[in-house]
């Protein structure tokens, strides 16, 4: 089993950026392919960004060119670079992780979640 921790949410103005980090812990980081996902208020979980065990990135279309998903499997550590941040970016952000080669759109594929980091972006 794998522990995932998210960190690096906070307040930022509108145009601004933040990085996030997903810390990995109790399995090798190698083995899983990652994906970042967000939770809008009063809306259901979407799809941002996901990484495979190569290497390989998709995007969900509407944040492409703006976001960045990478990973660091020396240090167990997946990142997501958020660029032009606007409003409605505003979300709680997870990382999950799932056993499998490529990583996926759908949460049902994925096996372990974070807590969440919340990322707000004022006006």
């Amino acid at each position: 089993q794998v522990q995932l921790v998210e960190s690096g949410g906070g307040l930022v103005q509108a145009g601004g950026s933040l990085r996030l980090s997903c810390a990995a812990s109790g399995r090798i980081l190698s083995n899983y392919a990652m994906g970042w996902f967000r939770q809008a208020p009063g809306t259901e979980r979407e799809f941002v960004a996901g990484i495979s065990r190569p290497g390989n990135t998709r995007y969900a279309d509407s944040l492409k060119g703006r976001f960045t998903i990478s990973r660091d499997n020396a240090k167990n550590m997946v990142y997501l670079q958020m660029n032009s941040l606007k409003p409605e970016d505003t979300a709680v952000y997870y990382c999950a992780g799932r056993l499998g080669y490529s990583s996926a759109e759908a949460e049902k594929d994925y096996d372990y979640w974070g807590q969440g980091t919340q990322v707000t972006v004022s006006s």
